[in-house]
């Protein structure tokens, strides 16, 4: 038998488990956040994920070190997923939107209600908006490659403020359109702003 071999493979198992035991911590601490924003409690993620409170520690070094991590991989799903909007098409690109607000809309809406309450969430907010101001600059960079600073400033934060989850929610919700009819007024509403 090769030792060598066996410690590698031991090494490796190791890894895989440590890794998947992060991504339960990960998977715990993001279902209480979601349902509590602001309130999570390093006890009740341990408990969540089937670890000690120990083990959370050892892994991200503090609440805000979990808060972080967590927000951090949260982000990255949400710009993998808008991500796949084609560049320069409105009608696709509202979809992979709306795919997003369909899945997170609600949970988003609760975050930003909750925002002035903790500096960590503000900064999950502002974080968020920045993904979505960038997501627009890439999304309608044809219709704003043309445009001078001053113009492409003021018609980015239109496309900004057309796409956001308070337009989604005032058409979704408050007005009870269904998803296709949303769909169709968001291209409707970015049409002028494209031409």
């Amino acid at each position: 038998m090769n030792i060598s071999a066996t410690r590698s493979y031991r090494q490796a198992a190791r890894a895989l488990a440590t890794a998947a035991t992060g991504e339960r911590i990960l998977d715990a601490a993001v279902g209480l956040f979601w349902a509590q924003p602001g309130g999570i409690v390093l006890e009740d993620v341990a408990r969540a994920a089937g670890v000690t409170v120990q083990t959370v520690l050892r892994r991200f070094g503090s609440k805000d070190g979990l808060f972080e991590a967590a927000a951090t991989r949260e982000r990255d799903t949400v710009v993998a997923q808008r991500g796949t909007a084609p560049v320069g098409d409105a009608s696709a690109a509202v979809s992979v939107l709306l795919d997003h607000y369909e899945r997170y809309g609600e949970r988003v809406l609760r975050l930003l209600a909750e925002e002035v309450r903790s500096p960590t969430l503000r900064a999950i907010t502002d974080s968020g908006r920045t993904v979505h101001r960038q997501w627009c600059a890439q999304v309608f960079a044809p219709a704003l490659s043309a445009l001078g600073d001053t113009d492409r400033d003021r018609r980015l934060a239109q496309l900004v403020a057309v796409c956001d989850v308070y337009t989604w929610k005032l058409l979704r919700h408050d007005a009870g359109l269904g998803r296709r009819q949303t769909e169709i007024a968001l291209v409707e509403l970015l049409e002028p702003l494209l031409e």
